[in-house]
């Protein structure tokens, strides 16, 4: 195959993200968020909230790895973030899969691809600690308006919450932490967290 029949066939086999379900919830619908919705609701926050990445980050490229972040799911399926056992085999099993995924493509853009997942999977550019804050943000706010059916059903608590997300709402601006310190405050106020 071409360049270009190669690219069709991954733009048409990352289609199946559609079916990828999460744990969180569409608001209003009560239904689980899809992994193509969860992208799209990504990207959507990084224009929106542009202003409030660290300083000289490049937009485009946090959006670029949020869009492939969790394409590795169409194989590796989606490994909830507080399920302790399967985030056991999460780095083995995405590894494989994108591998798989990203071999679809001629091997420049593939390799591409990947350096983009790794990089946002490793969270130290600037560009993909914001791509992960709000990778981190986006659920607590669907979980928050839902009235913690995802995090009730589990029994998730206040501090399985801030332990999961540290690790980059340490390096966010003060709007965006302020925001995670009152949803988790009144989260657990109206018991969609345990305390």
């Amino acid at each position: 195959m071409n360049r270009f029949e190669k690219q069709i066939n991954f733009i048409i086999e990352i289609d199946k993200l559609k079916n990828v379900f999460r744990q969180s919830l569409v608001t209003k619908s009560l239904r689980n968020e899809n992994d193509a919705e969860h992208s799209w609701h990504l990207c959507m926050m990084a224009i929106l909230l542009e202003e409030y990445a660290p300083y000289g980050t490049d937009i485009l490229k946090s959006i670029k790895m949020i869009l492939i972040h969790d394409l590795v799911e169409i194989y590796a399926g989606d490994t909830y973030l507080y399920d302790e056992d399967k985030n056991n085999t999460k780095a083995k099993r995405e590894e494989d899969a994108a591998k798989k995924l990203y071999g679809m493509l001629d091997k420049e853009q593939g390799e591409y691809l990947c350096k983009l997942w790794h990089e946002f999977d490793e969270a130290k550019t600037k560009e993909a600690i914001f791509a992960n804050i709000l990778d981190r943000l986006q659920p607590m706010l669907l979980n928050y308006f839902t009235d913690g059916v995802a995090w009730k059903k589990h029994s998730i608590s206040q501090k399985q919450v801030i332990e999961k997300g540290n690790f980059v709402f340490e390096k966010a601006n003060n709007n965006i932490k302020s925001l995670r310190d009152e949803i988790i405050k009144k989260s657990v106020e109206k018991g969609y967290l345990l305390p």
